[in-house]
């Protein structure tokens, strides 16, 4: 009997700016990592556990460490993986398996009979914060594409105008991250459909997102708290026309690929999405950025120091880490 070992470690990795959204800022990435071992082969998996989802370092430690015993003990990984709800822990157990698969000469490519992703546009979050401040940052990153734009309930007309004056070539994403309620959202429709916004991400509260049903808006509007798994997206797409795919939160990147297949038999597009968290989460969700009809993977963008040899992000491009970092054959860089 072939037996793996796991081995879990937390890292807290600072950011270069406070990030802000309407549920509050942090100042550190907090992440897990898996390192799934077979003997002298290495499999690596990254997890940001998240309070929004009753998550905490010390509740995914837990998970994983029990996970560890069990696979110590000779337990098939495909059924420990299948017992772990969907969200961080299995994310970094799944990605660490995917890893390491590949370690033993199989790459994520060959696996899934797909070119590896190259460079993609990406969206750059303009963090909650006054007119001015955000204004500023807009102006920062004027020459990306696509700029995430996280508001609150307090004024987002005038927030989202500073970020749009700021960075007038740029299409924006609207996160409220729950923030609203329908009539904030009804009354941002004026200002919405005089400028470049390309979707309004989870405006509503998961749960009490009703009123978007059949509901006419000058944008689409995409679902991210309100959709987890792809047994989710169904019920998703009476309400929304995007799916926010996060790894983190389906559990792995088999689970976020399953969410893609199903959201495009039902019509619905794609937004590939993150956490704030370093480029070994950020290298198998390009995986499924690769296939997305929108990118917002700027995750390693606010650390101060990100993994060696991982992705880069410049002018609102994510390039791919280098060869071997995750997901291939052969010695990490």
């Amino acid at each position: 009997m072939v037996s793996l070992a796991l081995h879990i470690r937390a890292d807290r990795l600072p950011l270069n700016a406070p990030f802000r959204i309407s549920r509050g800022v942090k100042t550190h990435a907090e992440v897990v990592v898996a390192e799934l071992a077979d003997g002298s082969l290495l499999g690596q998996g990254e997890c940001v556990p998240y309070a929004r989802y009753d998550e905490t370092v010390v509740s995914v430690t837990a998970q994983l460490a029990e996970a560890g015993r069990r696979l110590a003990a000779g337990e098939d990984l495909a059924t420990v993986l299948a017992s772990l709800p969907a969200g961080a822990a299995r994310n970094a157990l799944d990605c660490a398996a995917w890893d390491l698969e590949a370690r033993r000469g199989r790459s994520v490519a060959a696996r899934l009979g797909r070119a590896p992703p190259d460079a993609m546009p990406t969206a750059v979050t303009i963090s909650l914060d006054s007119p001015a401040a955000m204004r500023a940052a807009a102006l920062a990153v004027a020459s990306a594409p696509l700029l995430k734009v996280k508001l609150g309930a307090d004024d987002p007309a005038a927030r989202l105008w500073a970020v749009a004056e700021a960075a007038p070539e740029a299409r924006l994403i609207v996160d409220p991250n729950e923030g609203w309620t329908l009539p904030i959202l009804q009354a941002m429709a004026e200002p919405i459909s005089r400028l470049p916004v390309m979707m309004v991400e989870q405006p509503l509260p998961a749960g009490q997102d009703q009123g978007l049903e059949g509901l006419e808006y000058p944008v689409p509007i995409c679902a991210d708290e309100s959709v987890h798994t792809a047994d989710d997206v169904e019920q998703a797409a009476g309400r929304y026309q995007l799916v926010n795919v996060k790894l983190d939160k389906a559990g792995g990147l088999t689970e976020a690929l399953a969410m893609v297949a199903r959201a495009r038999d039902l019509g619905l597009g794609v937004l590939a999405g993150c956490m704030v968290s370093s480029s070994l989460s950020i290298a198998p969700a390009m995986w499924v950025g690769a296939s997305a009809d929108a990118v917002d993977l700027d995750g390693p963008w606010w650390l101060i120091d990100d993994r060696p040899g991982g992705c880069r992000i410049e002018a609102g491009v994510l390039y791919p880490p280098q060869a071997g970092f995750w997901g291939e054959p052969g010695p990490r860089p």
